[in-house]
């Protein structure tokens, strides 16, 4: 896979060796159990995949090399890079404004922005709409283009899919930058539908089984569908694709539940008229990081720690996971953990930052699972460890256990 030449500000001497030592014991990624790293009073164990993705690091590269080719120039981004308040922060020290933020609201107007300024579309890629613009306003919409190829690869696989008369059923959510992009695009060759979790596909199964009236599925999906959309005609064919971040078993979840349901209505030996096999569209890394995981759960822990940005989706999707066995905190970065008896993390009930007290338990050792998400920097997650470990004066130090 390819290298890419990120900042060293965003490297580290824990994480990094951490991750080379496995690349090496397991070049195949077979192994999901979490490295341990025994620090005596402290137990650390940490995650077999997480942090940047390939998606991110060519997006980081693509944003410093930009900045760095263009002084005296103005740089724009269309929205946040990437889901991570440290590097987004670090990019509008540098100079870099954003026109709008996550949901598509305007910081800068369309006609502050002319062609002799420089536009970089993120990771997640952007509406064919505002690409559009941006052509027209003679701004190279190539050469700045950020867009992960997973993201894209999901692109191309709903247009395949469409030019061949199947409805696109995305899973998703509707104001993720990841997802309007993706619904851009497909509406552009097939009818096109965005559904959340679960609970929304068995709506939508109870309306292809026509069990419910079809004007529940006008007012529920409302804004969630393609103009024109015809439940009698559309819904007759269909192939599900997923915003990149979401947890893979809910998108194999929600697949495997409507192709049972074109099954029961137009029987098995015609399923593979009526439902596209789209498997492929997973992207390697959310599984990779979602199986490590799973393999997290898999073991004992006092609490868990995720790092990575509040308004990440596949960073929420781990906390979600591990919110099944640990007490979990959701933190940003290290500054978070205020002392040793009170951490500031984001609830994802509550949907904000709140305060806990007494989060290490006062025991012998104390074991902490640690994971991040796709966007997150190893840095980070090293100053987390460190932070953590100042706290236990009798703790071995790092050279030693890694070694």
């Amino acid at each position: 896979m390819k290298q890419f030449n990120i900042p060293e500000f965003y490297k580290s001497p824990i994480i990094s060796r951490i991750k080379m030592q496995r690349k090496m014991e397991d070049p195949r990624k077979k192994d999901f159990k979490p490295t341990i790293l025994d620090f005596g009073p402290v137990v650390f164990k940490i995650a077999r995949h997480f942090g940047f993705c390939y998606g991110v690091e060519n997006a980081i590269e693509i944003a410093y090399k930009t900045i760095e080719e263009n002084p005296g120039k103005r740089i724009f981004l269309l929205s946040e890079m990437i889901h991570n308040p440290d590097v987004n922060l670090d990019l509008e020290e540098r100079g870099v404004k954003f026109i709008m933020d996550n949901y598509g609201n305007q910081f800068v107007d369309w006609d502050e922005i002319n062609n002799h300024d420089v536009v970089i579309i993120p990771a997640f890629g952007t509406t064919i709409q505002i690409e559009n613009l941006l052509k027209v306003k003679g701004i190279d919409t190539v050469r700045y283009n950020t867009t992960c190829p997973f993201v894209e690869k999901v692109w191309n696989r709903a247009e395949a899919i469409g030019k061949q008369d199947y409805t696109i059923i995305i899973h998703g959510k509707a104001k993720h930058e990841e997802t309007r992009a993706t619904f851009s695009h497909s509406i552009q060759n097939a009818p096109s539908l965005i559904i959340r979790n679960i609970e929304e596909a068995e709506l939508l199964s109870k309306i292809i089984l026509e069990e419910i009236k079809e004007d529940e599925f006008y007012s529920f999906f409302n804004e969630k569908y393609s103009i024109g959309f015809d439940i009698k005609k559309d819904l007759q064919r269909i192939g599900v694709v997923n915003q990149t971040t979401m947890l893979a078993s809910e998108t194999q979840e929600i697949s495997d539940y409507l192709r049972n349901t074109m099954m029961k209505k137009y029987g098995n030996e015609n399923i593979a008229y009526h439902f596209a096999d789209t498997r492929d569209t997973l992207c390697y890394a959310t599984n990779d990081n979602q199986s490590a995981t799973l393999g997290l759960l898999e073991e004992n822990a006092d609490f868990a720690i995720v790092v990575g940005g509040y308004n990440s989706s596949n960073t929420s999707h781990l906390v979600e996971l591990l919110e099944q066995k640990f007490k979990s905190y959701f933190i940003s970065n290290s500054v978070k953990i205020v002392s040793n008896r009170e951490i500031n993390h984001f609830d994802l009930g509550k949907k904000k930052e709140i305060q806990s007290n007494d989060f290490i338990p006062n025991k012998y050792p104390v074991i902490i699972a640690v994971t991040s998400g796709a966007s997150c920097p190893d840095s980070i997650v090293d100053e987390v460890l460190n932070k953590i470990l100042s706290f236990f004066s009798n703790a071995k130090s790092i050279d030693e256990v890694l070694k």
